[in-house]
């Protein structure tokens, strides 16, 4: 009988913690620190930085808490992300996530090839499918942690999937970015770039 009171008071205790919802309005004044690299909406002018508008909201406090604990390393971010608490990591994030994400253009020459890899892999290769995690027009999957990729810098995307492939970026789930881009060679890395650069 005590174990079950213990059991029934913990659950209580549980549901009765207050919930704190992020201020996205807290978060559009704490990103003017964000601004230089990022865009004033998160959609960044510079293609080696990337676009966060629209992006999840769990995969940007993710990131921003392993750009702290340098479980993610970024010379750039890791200064950026040090000062962060919690409430302004999830502020940022729920202010980036709302802003309406841009699309770029993909190169011409290059969409058949990325189409390709991106939405059916490459049997010879073994590469899987881009599209299995990300979803057919980009936009991922937030409980699973997958990022939307929608309208990404190419040359973000690269710097990317190159980091994943030389083991330099470690901190996705269960290793997937890592085994998958073991598989890609630059031609193949350069051109899904660009596809997810027009995907929408």
């Amino acid at each position: 009988m005590k174990k079950v009171l213990l059991v029934a008071s913990l659950i209580s205790c549980v549901f009765a913690a207050p919930v704190i919802a992020a201020d996205a309005a807290a978060g559009k004044t704490k990103s003017a620190m964000c601004m230089a690299c990022h865009g004033a909406d998160g959609n960044s002018m510079v293609p080696t930085f990337p676009r966060l508008a629209g992006q999840h909201e769990s995969y940007i406090v993710k990131q921003l808490h392993e750009f702290k604990s340098g479980k993610r390393k970024n010379d750039v971010m890791a200064p950026m992300a040090a000062p962060l608490s919690d409430d302004d990591m999830a502020n940022l994030a729920a202010y980036f996530s709302i802003q309406s994400g841009k699309v770029g253009q993909a190169a011409a020459d290059q969409v058949e090839l990325g189409q390709g890899i991106y939405r059916a892999g490459n049997a010879e290769s073994g590469v899987a499918a881009c599209a299995g995690c990300h979803g057919p027009t980009g936009n991922g999957n937030p409980q699973a942690g997958f990022p939307r990729l929608s309208g990404q810098h190419a040359d973000y995307v690269v710097a990317q999937l190159k980091s994943f492939r030389a083991g330099k970026r470690n901190n996705e789930p269960g290793n997937m970015m890592r085994g998958v881009t073991a598989k890609l060679n630059d031609a193949d890395i350069a051109a899904v770039a660009q596809y997810v650069k027009g995907l929408h």
